[in-house]
């Protein structure tokens, strides 16, 4: 088994305090460090803290090393592509972890800047916290198994107005939605 703790906690930019502070309880940063390079094992509770924190899937954390796994090789910067020291895991947007759910919508016609076979990814708000998803796109369900989707540009009480993509889509308004997906990642096949 690969351990993946030093990969994930290095893409989200923390350090080894920053985990060992994330952890429910803390822990030190000399323990986050001898669990990352193996010198303490990674028992299953361990496993569910460091997950905890990072916002992963405790199982995200270790992978087979017979499993390939897509690796970040480059990083393209402002003077062009420039090799990584070391290759490492890329995080596969199911990696991302978080709190709320994410839903996936397939496009299956061009609308605005979305292409057919493009994939958006979207993570789910409450109702409450719509105001973080103003005049982002947005994917809302309507009565009877419908959605709606476009760029959410107001919130008045239960109403939320969306802007389908597209020129001259006329605004929908859905009232009291049980959630609100807000668009996270774009897939496009190249």
């Amino acid at each position: 088994m690969i351990n993946r703790i030093r990969d994930i906690r290095k893409q989200k930019g923390w350090t080894l305090a920053d985990l060992a502070e994330a952890c429910t309880p803390p822990t030190t940063p000399q323990t986050v460090g001898r669990l990352e390079t193996g010198m303490r094992n990674l028992s299953l509770k361990w496993m569910e803290r460091i997950a905890g924190a990072l916002g992963v899937e405790p199982e995200m954390l270790v992978r087979s090393d017979r499993s390939s796994h897509p690796q970040t090789v480059a990083v393209l910067a402002a003077d062009g592509a420039e090799a990584l020291p070391t290759p490492r895991d890329a995080l596969l947007a199911t990696d991302l972890g978080g709190e709320a759910p994410l839903v996936v919508l397939e496009i299956a016609y061009p609308h605005g800047e979305y292409r057919p076979g493009d994939q958006l990814w979207l993570r789910q708000l409450a109702p409450e916290d719509a105001g973080r998803a103003i005049n982002r796109d947005v994917l809302v369900p309507r009565k009877h198994g419908r959605f709606a989707f476009g760029r959410l540009i107001d919130r008045q009480g239960k109403l939320v107005g969306i802007l389908p993509p597209g020129h001259g889509q006329k605004q929908e308004v859905v009232s009291d939605p049980a959630w609100i997906a807000v668009a996270e990642m774009l897939v496009r096949r190249l």
